[in-house]
């Protein structure tokens, strides 16, 4: 069992070490904090943390740096974060305002994150399995082509070109287009793409206007399953090798990670939320995704159809408090912004 003072002791080690990335010795303690007692006092103290494994020594006779399960009990008891400064709030509303679809302020979103961090900012996409689908529009490209075009109530727009077996004229877009909006205008992304499987699942009639029809729900069908994939938006990949240092092995999960995907949609969606909606794992916590030595900080946003979240990859050896405020205040505005826009619409 850890005291007070020696949680208080692994709090300054955690603090120094982020700020200097060199082991932390007791006498680096004494000078730098006011604890009120001797240097060798706190090395009993920091002897207490090395039982519990919540520190260790990367080197014989050198100082001390935190474990993951240091970082992890840092973490757990961290009383505040530490709030942003107004600089840095400006900067994420400079970022974020102004009107544009969902995938830009995603983007932007990522951009401004990582900027204010230094590490690899990741967003989930906001599920639209639930999102009602409020427009379908096919556009005539000539000859054989359409593009069809999908709006829903989230304002999600998302497009696609569909041949079809034979050239159409405006007559036949005008039927087509009614036949779709049909099937699937006014219904959620999942009952849409449910409708559109089973209309294809029926046996083909020989006619022009079914082979049309065929084609363009295929293509339709696509989309609105798209909508119902967990996708990522990122930046900052290159902040990784910048801190290749604060890594033992290779950064190569971690890239494999963020080139697939799945892995960092999996962690972010497993990770447990605290009552603010903050979450972190840390180190061997990410042994089932392969990333050991790698930290993920997290905060739930609110959007249409549910949450989702926005966070950030980095490194242990991260600065935890200022990261968590960073994604959390982010998470907020974005939350703000979409609330914002729903009610516009």
């Amino acid at each position: 069992m850890v005291s007070e003072r020696g949680l208080d002791v692994l709090r300054a080690i955690v603090q120094d070490y982020v700020e200097t990335r060199e082991p932390v010795g007791s006498k680096s303690i004494v000078d730098r904090h006011s604890f009120g007692v001797s240097a060798a006092t706190i090395r009993n103290d920091m002897a207490q943390l090395e039982d519990e494994d919540l520190i260790a020594a990367p080197h014989t006779s050198s100082g001390r740096v935190p474990t993951d399960k240091g970082y992890r009990v840092f973490v757990d008891h961290l009383a505040e974060l530490r709030p942003l400064t107004t600089a840095q709030r400006n900067a994420i509303t400079a970022f974020l305002e102004g009107p544009a679809d969902l995938d830009d302020v995603l983007a932007r979103t990522v951009r401004a994150l990582t900027q204010l961090t230094g590490q690899v900012a990741l967003v989930q996409y906001p599920s639209f399995e639930r999102a009602n689908v409020t427009h379908v529009e096919l556009v005539h490209l000539g000859g054989a082509r359409l593009v069809v075009i999908v709006v829903t109530d989230t304002g999600r727009v998302s497009q696609r070109i569909a041949v079809v077996p034979d050239e159409l004229d405006e007559t036949d877009v005008a039927q087509l287009r009614a036949r779709v909006c049909a099937l699937v205008v006014g219904r959620s992304v999942r009952e849409g793409t449910l409708l559109v499987a089973e209309t294809l699942a029926q046996p083909a009639a020989p006619t022009r206007a079914d082979a049309a029809l065929r084609s363009t729900l295929r293509g339709l069908g696509e989309e609105l399953d798209g909508f119902r994939q967990d996708r990522l938006v990122m930046a900052g990949t290159a902040n990784l090798a910048r801190s290749e240092g604060d890594f033992r092995g290779s950064i190569y999960p971690l890239l494999e990670a963020i080139e697939e995907q799945v892995t960092l949609l999996r962690l972010m969606s497993e990770m447990v939320a605290d009552g603010k909606g903050l979450s972190a794992s840390i180190g061997r916590e990410n042994a089932p995704f392969g990333l050991v030595e790698a930290s993920v900080v997290a905060s739930d946003y609110e959007a249409t159809g549910g949450q989702a979240r926005v966070g950030l990859l980095g490194p242990m050896r991260m600065d935890y408090s200022s990261n968590l405020a960073a994604v959390r205040a982010v998470a907020h505005y974005l939350s703000r912004l979409l609330d914002e826009d729903d009610r516009a619409r």
